[in-house]
């Protein structure tokens, strides 16, 4: 069978970013949908790092093939790192980012720049069949910002400001948005260990 690696999710958005950073390792990138794969895991992991190593490997024991999963979120200083792990489910799962963006925005209102520091986390597992699991991690700094702003990006994206930018992560292209973001960082650290395996 070729070798290629199984990203587990389902989320579109993400899957662009994930096929435009690794296409150069020359092996197919599919979601779980494209591999015929559904599963409902439940990730109790209790960081993001645990929770993806959780999804990568309980992939990887379903089809025997690499697996990568990443678990990623927005930690605001200001509400001790809230949403943190629950970003996804923060307000609930089905509640649109228009709501959750407008939410957090509120939480904050009055906040000071200085004291709105915020970043965006990613934790990378890959699960490799001979029961192996690679690790990364990154990061990308910002503040949130005052109103929701920008098309591009999906998520807390339109609230998410870059000071060296002078816009949101919804407002920058998204080749700008992998070479910054917290997912770019973390995959290309992936990207660099597991060369070594394929």
């Amino acid at each position: 069978m070729e070798k290629r690696i199984i990203f587990a999710t389902g989320n579109e958005g993400k899957m662009r970013e994930i096929r435009m950073i690794l296409e150069d390792l020359g092996v197919p990138v599919l979601s779980m949908k494209e591999a015929g794969i559904s599963a409902d895991i439940e990730e109790n992991g209790k960081s993001f790092a645990e929770n993806a190593a959780i999804k990568a490997k309980a992939i990887m024991e379903m089809t025997g093939e690499i697996v990568m999963a990443d678990d990623s979120g927005l930690e605001i200083d200001y509400l001790d790192g809230a949403p943190g792990i629950y970003s996804a489910r923060f307000m609930g799962e089905d509640t649109s980012y228009d709501i959750k963006n407008k939410a957090l925005i509120d939480k904050l209102a009055g906040v000071p720049d200085e004291k709105r520091t915020a970043r965006f986390v990613c934790a990378i597992a890959c699960a490799l069949p001979d029961g192996q699991i690679l690790e990364s991690r990154g990061t990308m700094e910002g503040i949130i910002g005052y109103e929701i702003k920008g098309e591009n990006g999906f998520g807390y994206d339109p609230i998410f400001y870059l000071p060296e930018c002078g816009c949101t992560s919804a407002e920058i292209s998204p080749e700008k948005k992998n070479e910054l973001s917290h997912r770019g960082k973390a995959l290309r650290a992936m990207k660099e260990k597991l060369e070594k395996y394929l």
